[in-house]
């Protein structure tokens, strides 16, 4: 038996184990498993309020792993293809020139990486022009905002003059860790304060979210028994992970496969321990081994 059926035979009975068809903790941003919870369910009408609003800026912040590309991908897959018009910019450390490339990319501009600097801009209000008199609002959403050279943030403010008589040509969601925050506190970036219309900070779990996150994502999974994680389970998660989800995901999956190598359904709190001493990122300050 090879390597990589060996694997596949592994993961087969960790599903079959626990009655599930996928692994639940993953990391990859799958909109399935979004959690409607109180601060993410506000930060999402927000965002849905704002875009029919049409004007200026959006910005959403938050730590590290609290969930923002997994918002801004349900953003993305919930807006009316026949009524919007979306550009999706992951990787923003682009300078000006390349920023107006990539956004031209995205609105399909022919020849985009061939026209000279000093006409790309007309370029993109051509495209922008266009797709406004095919009634389509263009949202263009950018994840990882803090990571924007101060240059192009400017850039970005120039685009929203960009506009006819009646209304802008396009909105801007940005979604950024909290230096985006301090970079746009600047004093000269009040022009561009000015023009965020709506914004949020996201927070991390507390307790009773923590437990709905993980129950919600093993039965998103498959999963329909008794919660595998107790109490004690969730207490020591809080206090160690301070209630970052994507923490939370890394200790919960390797939990799970300690409690399977033991033949256990049931987490037990030394096996969420055993995880968390196997975790980059955890938080020791508070002397959680000792809870």
């Amino acid at each position: 038996m090879d390597n990589r059926h060996a694997m596949k035979q592994v993961i087969e009975e960790f599903r079959s184990f626990f009655g599930i068809k996928e692994l639940p903790f993953s990391l990859v941003p799958n909109t399935q498993y979004f959690v409607s919870l109180p601060d993410h369910r506000e930060c999402f009408s927000m965002l849905l309020f704002a875009i029919a609003s049409g004007d200026g800026f959006i910005k959403v912040t938050g730590e590290v792993g609290t969930g923002k590309t997994l918002l801004c991908r349900r953003l993305l897959n919930s807006l009316d293809e026949q009524e919007y018009y979306t550009a999706y910019l992951p990787n923003p450390r682009l300078s000006p020139i390349e920023l107006k490339r990539a956004l031209a990319k995205e609105l399909q501009v022919t020849k985009h990486d061939t026209i000279k600097d000093q006409n790309l801009l007309d370029e993109i209000n051509r495209g922008l022009i266009f797709l406004a008199q095919q009634n389509k609002k263009v949202i263009l959403v950018i994840d990882e905002a803090q990571a924007l050279p101060e240059e192009s943030l400017e850039e970005l403010r120039l685009l929203t003059n960009l506009e006819t008589e009646t209304h802008k040509l396009m909105q801007i969601v940005l979604f950024g860790q909290p230096e985006l925050d301090q970079i746009l506190s600047q004093h000269h970036f009040r022009q561009l304060r000015q023009r965020i219309t709506f914004s949020h900070l996201l927070d991390r779990l507390n307790k009773p979210a923590i437990r709905q996150y993980i129950h919600h994502r093993m039965m998103v999974a498959g999963y329909n028994g008794e919660p595998v994680f107790d109490n004690a389970c969730i207490n020591l998660l809080h206090r160690a992970t301070q209630g970052t989800p994507r923490l939370i995901n890394i200790v919960c999956a390797k939990a799970l496969l300690i409690a399977f190598s033991k033949g256990q359904q049931k987490v037990k709190k030394a096996m969420v321990r055993a995880a968390l001493n196997d975790t980059e990122g955890i938080n020791y300050s508070r002397n959680w081994l000792l809870g």
